[in-house]
């Protein structure tokens, strides 16, 4: 068992709060010590209320889905003896309404390009590496969206 901490800190800073125009800027911090500027996503709050430039909890999830698959896939390529350049991944999200009509992430598209340093792997064992590492990825075992990956 294991335990993940992340604080996230929003102050108001002297703006009025009750007419529901103060910013939703705030940051994530870290056990490590990154810190993370955070805010709601411009399409849910509008600007000057949102921050643009900040990572919203949407983005947040799609990218800790693809990163979780990246590095499953990143240690299965490593035992299969093969060589990684480079892993990039457009991955993403869609909102909408859910089989309970709720409002939510609904699915997660990972569209992985991997280079190989000299002979890449067959189709077959790309396919597995992606299959395993989808498996094992426990971030897309823990929503409720559909997450399909899509080699490129």
């Amino acid at each position: 068992m294991s335990e993940y901490v992340a604080t996230v800190e929003w102050r108001r800073e002297g703006q009025a709060f009750t007419d529901n125009r103060y910013s939703r800027a705030h940051d994530w911090r870290f056990d490590g010590g990154a810190v993370v500027r955070g805010s709601s996503a411009p399409s849910s709050v509008p600007i000057p209320m949102s921050d643009p430039a900040a990572v919203d909890p949407e983005e947040a999830l799609v990218a800790a889905v693809s990163s979780c698959h990246m590095l499953f896939f990143l240690a299965f390529a490593a035992k299969a003896g093969l060589v990684v350049d480079r892993y990039r991944d457009e991955a993403v999200a869609v909102m909408g309404k859910d089989e309970r009509g709720k409002v939510s992430i609904t699915s997660v598209t990972l569209r992985p390009e991997v280079a190989f340093d000299g002979v890449g792997p067959s189709p077959e064992l790309l396919a597995d590496l992606h299959h395993r590492s989808h498996e094992h990825c426990y971030i897309a075992n823990s929503i409720r969206a559909e997450v399909t990956v899509e080699p490129r």
